[in-house]
């Protein structure tokens, strides 16, 4: 018997482009839905700029109904005052999700990269060229939608993983 379909949520979180992706996850199987960037205007006051991402990832998440979200950790950038600009929209990201009850997970850059490509330290290009590979139906994508897709699988990935765990210990 096939298991019902869960549908994940991917977010690449970035204050000037979120990305954002949706796949069908069924035992191994994994089925492309949508996927896309959020992107405000970056003349926008910030807190402008955070509301807008709100309101966008809002819609996408009425629009697609996942069953659970996956957020990409925030790396630590050299510059302090980018990183903290990008923790906000990091919130924003999982702001969304929470308000709409959905259970939410979070990875590190490094394992998304090294679950979809095999090594965690892939460049974007490579990350794209897996996500073509992964998901045709996908098409051709921009880097945040690829990374957002990325982070998806991720979950898909890991959360079978865990609960082969559970049965085998059970």
């Amino acid at each position: 018997m096939v298991p019902s379909p869960i549908r994940i949520l991917g977010l690449d979180p970035g204050l000037r482009r979120t990305g954002w992706g949706v796949i069908e996850c069924a035992g191994n199987r994994l089925t492309y839905v949508a996927c896309g960037h959020i992107a405000p205007d970056d003349k926008l006051p910030l807190g402008e700029r955070l509301s807008a991402l709100h309101a966008g990832l809002t819609a996408i998440i009425r629009d697609f109904a996942p069953d659970e979200a996956a957020v990409e950790e925030t790396f630590v950038n050299a510059n302090p005052v980018s990183t903290l600009k990008l923790g906000q929209a990091r919130g924003i990201a999982m702001l969304a999700p929470a308000q709409a009850g959905i259970a939410i997970a979070e990875y590190k850059p490094n394992l998304v990269k090294k679950t979809v490509v095999g090594t965690g330290h892939a460049a974007k290009e490579q990350i794209g060229m897996m996500i073509s590979v992964l998901l045709p139906k996908a098409g051709d994508i921009g880097a945040d939608a690829a990374d957002a897709l990325a982070v998806a699988i991720t979950h898909a990935h890991h959360r079978a993983s865990s609960a082969l765990k559970k049965a085998v210990m059970a």
